[in-house]
């Protein structure tokens, strides 16, 4: 992959440093896609340590605005206020809060309804130029006859709904997301136990983000890169990547795990 350029220095590398010192490297309007799963405000640790979530990702959002291209995606993980209470609309367009449904999380609420589902909220940067249905459709859950049935219907023989039909390529994964799981310890692809739940994302949800809102050969942005799922996929979907990182141990994970793909496609093309 052709590395490109910043004022800092090469792109398609982990940056060990803090987002908001790298930032002023970066040119305005060169990245396609932002992929941020920052600080939630919502727990001690120090990387969560943010008094006021919702001026905070005011604040990214500023500064993602003037990093992207215009059509470029930004896709911001948050809890469910991580944006009720500023106004974001000048700087970037707000085209749906996805649900990331997570019915099966240990923890359970004793005073009131257990939180079961973080947002993810998908902007750009005025209309989107960039949404690659084809490469992120999911199963059709309808059973096949009773949704050929409703084909038969005039309001979408003759009417305006013929875009409802049935498409055996699968369908558009919606707003709510259920069919992506959390990691858990057994799971394979887990760097390290101290990551679980709240550093490491899985593999399939990032993909799906990166395949969506990105073409091959474009720049994605991980402002707060953990352990390097985002760098990962995008090695491996032919993109181009920045990744910051402020945590050493997070950074040195990272880079273990792209060296371990270099050498797994190096003994693919040299066996």
């Amino acid at each position: 992959m052709k590395a490109m350029k910043t004022n800092n220095g090469e792109v398609n590398k982990i940056h060990h440093i803090d987002f908001f010192e790298f930032v002023k490297s970066i040119p305005d309007e060169s990245i396609d896609l932002v992929i941020c799963d920052g600080p939630y405000g919502v727990t001690t640790a120090e990387w969560d340590d943010v008094k006021d979530i919702q001026q905070f990702n005011l604040r990214l959002v500023k500064t993602f605005s003037k990093l992207l291209k215009i059509g470029g995606s930004l896709y911001l993980f948050g809890k469910p206020d991580c944006l009720d209470f500023i106004d974001y609309r000048s700087y970037l367009k707000l085209n749906s809060k996805i649900v990331w449904y997570q019915p099966s999380r240990l923890a359970q609420g004793r005073l009131s309804y257990t939180n079961n589902y973080d947002i993810i909220a998908y902007f750009s940067k005025g209309k989107a130029k960039t949404f690659n249905l084809d490469a992120i459709r999911v199963p059709q859950l309808v059973e096949l006859e009773h949704r050929k049935r409703c084909e038969n219907v005039p309001s979408v023989v003759n009417g305006k709904y013929p875009k409802t039909k049935f498409d055996e390529r699968g369908k558009n994964p919606g707003d709510v997301w259920g069919d992506i799981k959390q990691l858990t310890y057994h799971s394979k692809e887990l760097l390290s136990r101290d990551v679980l739940h709240t550093i490491q994302k899985p593999k399939r949800l990032i993909e799906r983000l990166v395949r969506a809102s990105s073409n091959m050969g474009d720049t994605v942005l991980d402002p707060f890169s953990g352990v390097g799922t985002t760098a990962e996929v995008c090695v491996e979907n032919g993109r181009n990547f920045v990744c910051i990182e402020k945590n050493k141990h997070y950074v040195e994970l990272a880079n273990k795990r792209l060296k371990r793909i270099e050498e797994e496609r190096a003994t693919t093309l040299f066996p």
